[in-house]
């Protein structure tokens, strides 16, 4: 069984191009962090329900080839897998997904992987894990207290997708959620909707007193502030060229997560998943840039 266990919708990508033609690809928040924690090195497994169609068949072949473990993976046929679509703008990249009524957001708590659980060392959901329907937040619930009673530790993004939910039912959920996690993984913009604060250093006090042990609040290009019960450090970003911040997050994510299973501080941690997340902007997509471990050590290597 994988250390880390990622839950949550994979969709099929369409990234549109310099040249307006869009590539396809592979996205969704969750499958990409577990496939950036797998090209670190990590032991890494995947639970959702998707489509038994093409796209499915896609996402099975993906987590095959980046060695992700797809034991708890279901393919049902009464349902189709999300797909969603990237542009550019001046204003940087916008979504458009259709995703209604995915497998992913059929599933419940009935459905979950009790074996995985009991025995993944972290496990790692998110805001949209819990957004796609009520019975897909249920069973996120239901999985972190699973997750929880068996000894693991759960790793939460709150990944705030307003297209998908009120911002009142999102604070409330994201709220609980985060409330039961060990790692908090926010994004700056998500947690000054959130919790109506600005200061990073005040967002970072809110969500230990929430309870998480540690909180890495990702501040885009200016890095992330990391705090414990008992310290807290700014670790600078690292400056790229970049062309596409599709999925630096979830990067980001995978990165971090991959170094704390391995026993890393979550400083050095929050590091070298800087440095993962800045790579995978270089190139367009949310899974084709993303960095190996080679490449991350390289690059931090030439600090």
């Amino acid at each position: 069984m994988p250390d880390i266990l990622c839950f949550g919708e994979p969709l099929l990508e369409f990234n549109q191009q310099p040249d307006g033609n869009y590539l396809p690809g592979h996205g969704g928040d969750t499958s990409n962090c577990a496939i950036a924690a797998a090209r670190q090195g990590a032991s890494v497994g995947y639970f959702t329900h998707i489509g038994a169609d093409a796209f499915g068949d896609s996402f099975m072949d993906l987590w095959a080839r980046e060695g992700v473990d797809t034991s708890a993976v279901k393919q049902v046929s009464d349902a189709h897998t999300g797909i969603y679509f990237v542009t550019h703008g001046a204003d940087g990249h916008q979504f458009s997904y259709f995703r209604a009524g995915s497998a992913s957001s059929k599933v419940t708590p009935e459905n979950l992987p009790a074996e995985a659980l009991a025995s993944c060392k972290i496990l790692h959901v998110s805001g949209i894990s819990q957004a796609i329907s009520d019975t897909s937040a249920d069973a996120v619930f239901t999985a972190i207290d699973m997750v929880k009673k068996a000894g693991g530790k759960v790793s939460f993004d709150t990944n705030l997708r307003l297209k998908l939910w009120p911002i009142e039912r999102a604070r409330a959920v994201i709220h609980a959620g985060m409330s039961q996690c060990d790692i908090a993984l926010p994004g700056l913009d998500d947690a000054q909707h959130l919790t109506g604060l600005d200061d990073p250093d005040a967002i970072a006090d809110f969500y230990l007193a929430l309870g998480a042990s540690i909180v890495a609040l990702t501040l885009g290009a200016e890095g992330t502030l990391v705090a414990t019960a008992d310290e807290r450090r700014r670790i600078k970003g690292r400056r790229v060229e970049a062309v596409d911040a599709t999925a630096a997050g979830d990067t980001f994510d995978g990165a971090f997560l991959s170094r704390i299973a391995v026993g890393d501080d979550p400083f050095e941690a929050a590091r070298y998943a800087n440095a993962a997340a800045a790579l995978s902007t270089q190139g367009y997509g949310a899974v084709a840039p993303m960095p190996t471990k080679d490449a991350v050590k390289a690059f931090l290597a030439d600090e």
